[in-house]
């Protein structure tokens, strides 16, 4: 098995069981799970000490793939219509699209294990857990791998923007199957950040500022304010709609 036909089987996936047309074909990255960046993101101020490596997720560990799933054109049009609430169409893409992206997730999973491969989804792993009382964190950061993959660069409202965007979903896999690490086009945590200002003026709650980025204190009280309208679907996103990275990479 190779990278190619990991990427085929995940646009194929896609293609035939998004029957809610919630994504675009996904993007794949690949680093080695003995990058250095992994061991960095124990480190205070990052993420912390409680961040586990690839190695303890699974100690055979070789490869790690992460995947982006773009929303569709419709989902991302029907955020951007009101300025103070989200869209239907984007909650289903948080709470089914998350559903369904776990379901890649496995599908690839058990491919890689019928191939004689072990592998392991550390989010759907008994040992996973992500908190926001005491500080928003877990110990496994979709974003933070995807950026060691090669994927993209954060934002400054801590989205990850890919050459497909910010509007979108990631997930990510750990295996012994050994690949070659794509090649990361870029060397600091921001780059693809034109730093615009325009996810500031989207926020219906004032949470990004310019000056400190994004206040995740602000963003998550709101989110529970649409847990409580739109039970049982929550979220916002306004932040990834409406703005140069939507999509793609922002000219700087």
């Amino acid at each position: 098995m190779d990278k190619e036909s990991i990427v085929k089987m995940g646009e194929d996936f896609v293609l035939k069981e998004d029957t809610m047309n919630i994504f675009q074909a996904p993007i794949f990255g690949f680093a080695a799970a003995s990058d250095e960046y992994f061991k960095r993101f124990r480190q205070t101020g990052i993420i912390g000490e409680h961040f586990m490596l690839p190695e303890e997720w699974l100690i055979c560990s070789k490869t790690i793939i992460s995947f982006f799933l773009p929303f569709s054109e419709e989902v991302k049009r029907s955020n951007s219509k009101d300025n103070a609430w989200p869209s239907f169409e984007w909650l289903q893409g948080r709470i089914e699209g998350q559903a369904f992206l776990s379901k890649l997730a496995e599908y690839l999973k058990v491919e890689l294990e019928r191939a004689g491969y072990s592998s392991l989804i550390p989010a759907m792993d008994k040992r996973f857990w992500s908190k926001k009382d005491g500080g928003f964190t877990s110990n496994w950061s979709e974003r933070h791998v995807a950026f060691v993959t090669g994927l993209g660069t954060f934002s400054l409202s801590k989205g990850l923007i890919t050459k497909k965007g910010v509007a979108g979903r990631f997930g990510s896999i750990i295996t012994e199957l050994e690949l070659s690490p794509d090649l990361r086009e870029y060397e600091g945590i921001y780059d693809y950040c034109s730093n615009c200002g325009a996810c500031v003026k989207r926020c219906p709650v004032g949470a990004i500022s310019l000056e400190k980025g994004k206040n995740h204190k602000i963003c998550s009280d709101f989110q529970d304010i649409t847990a409580e309208k739109y039970k049982p679907r929550y979220g916002c996103g306004k932040c990834q709609v409406g703005v140069p990275c939507e999509s793609c990479i922002p000219k700087k």
